[in-house]
């Protein structure tokens, strides 16, 4: 897609708004658990202070809903930013541009400001005073229509930052220019959480695995037995308009052709390989089949581009993750080969590549969540809309 790289911002002598995100884990003591959005977010901040521009830092943290809660404040971050960045980081509560004295500041969290979530637009002129121009560099929250992910954008000129901008540009290569055929692999619970990503796909993909719970649903759709397995029996007809619209638009279906049925939902609980005719009323489908993977398998030898979206069973237990695991690293293997492009994100689709061993070898992972998943909706999110060039803007 065409946006506003930061390559093409003019930051010398000019202060920077970086929304990034630092909504990062913490242990019980207080520690980061997981550093991996403040690595992300690194990269820019460098590149703007090599271009001689300050930097201001945007980030929410938990969920204060607008009140200012001490044990949410983002001054804990100060000693890990000052270690990775080498600099003095600056701290302020975003309403006095006097008090941007470093060359990188960090803003109290967004979300202690009522207005914030709302758009406020009183908020966003206070905010805006603080800069020159807006790097958007969360695309994780870019889906929000708040005043520090795309509202100031109304105020000054928007730029993607480079962990945006690669984001952006493996989505736009795994969905608006990929290298065909493409196929889908969507998992998961349930088709009710669902519906948009997969009535958007199937008009985009050659080819779509439907894995999961959500198998489930089209099984029962059809006719065939699913015993206390999860399923919405109440999306019946929904699961067949999804199978019509695939057959219109030439988009191929592949779903499970023989299952793992259990008694239990359990670790290592009694368990058969079974056919789609043969689940009996106790038994549940934990996982999709050999036979199933076998074919998925053979799908994904003849794609050159994979969009992968949650898991294909109960991949928390044992032995109930074995087809995402031999699929995940199928697919990598191909990756690996430079045979296949793979892009995945969304949901429990980190948690289960890395489950499977297969997360580093795929081309791409996003970390995003809701906002992949809108984006896979085909649906316009706020946070990337105001990177989009104007109308006669070069």
């Amino acid at each position: 897609m065409d946006f506003r790289r930061l390559e093409t911002a003019e930051l010398s002598g000019k202060t920077a708004l970086v929304r990034v995100d630092f909504n990062v884990p913490r242990k019980d003591c207080g520690s980061i658990s997981d550093d991996t959005r403040i690595q992300a977010a690194l990269p820019t901040i460098k590149a703007i202070r090599a271009a001689g521009g300050k930097v201001v830092l945007l980030s929410h943290f938990g969920r204060p809903k607008g009140e200012t809660k001490p044990e949410l404040s983002l001054s804990f971050l100060l000693p890990v930013l000052e270690e990775h960045l080498g600099e003095t980081i600056g701290f302020t509560d975003g309403f006095d541009p006097s008090a941007i004295t470093e060359n990188i500041t960090l803003l109290e969290n967004t979300r202690f400001q009522p207005g914030e979530t709302k758009g406020d637009e009183a908020l966003t002129k206070e905010w805006a005073k603080l800069g020159d121009v807006f790097v958007q560099d969360a695309f994780s929250v870019s889906h929000r229509d708040h005043v520090s992910s795309a509202g100031l954008a109304k105020f000054m000129p928007a730029y993607a930052g480079l962990a945006t901008e690669r984001e952006l540009d493996h989505l736009a290569q795994a969905l608006e220019n990929p290298a065909k055929p493409v196929l889908g692999v969507v998992g998961g619970a349930k088709v009710s959480t669902k519906i948009d990503l997969l009535s958007n796909l199937v008009e985009k993909l050659d080819m779509l695995a439907i894995g999961g719970g959500m198998a489930n649903t089209f099984l029962a759709a059809q006719g065939y037995p699913v015993g206390k397995s999860l399923c919405e029996h109440d999306l019946a007809e929904t699961a067949l308009e999804i199978l019509k619209a695939a057959d219109k638009a030439g988009c191929r279906i592949l779903l499970p052709i023989d299952v793992v049925a259990a008694t239990d939902f359990a670790a290592n609980a009694p368990h058969r390989v079974c056919g789609l005719n043969d689940v009996a009323p106790h038994e549940m489908i934990l996982d999709a089949g050999p036979e199933t993977v076998n074919g998925l398998a053979d799908a994904i030898d003849r794609a050159k581009t994979l969009i992968w979206n949650g898991p294909l069973g109960a991949f928390e237990i044992e032995p109930f993750d074995t087809s995402t695991i031999e699929a995940a690293q199928y697919a990598a293997k191909r990756v690996k080969n430079n045979d296949l492009i793979a892009v995945a994100g969304g949901g429990d689709t980190v948690a289960a590549l890395k489950h499977a061993g297969a997360a580093q070898d795929f081309t791409f992972i996003s970390t995003a969540g809701g906002a992949f998943l809108e984006w896979m909706e085909g649906k316009e999110l706020p946070g990337v809309e105001i990177l989009r060039p104007k109308k006669g803007e070069a």
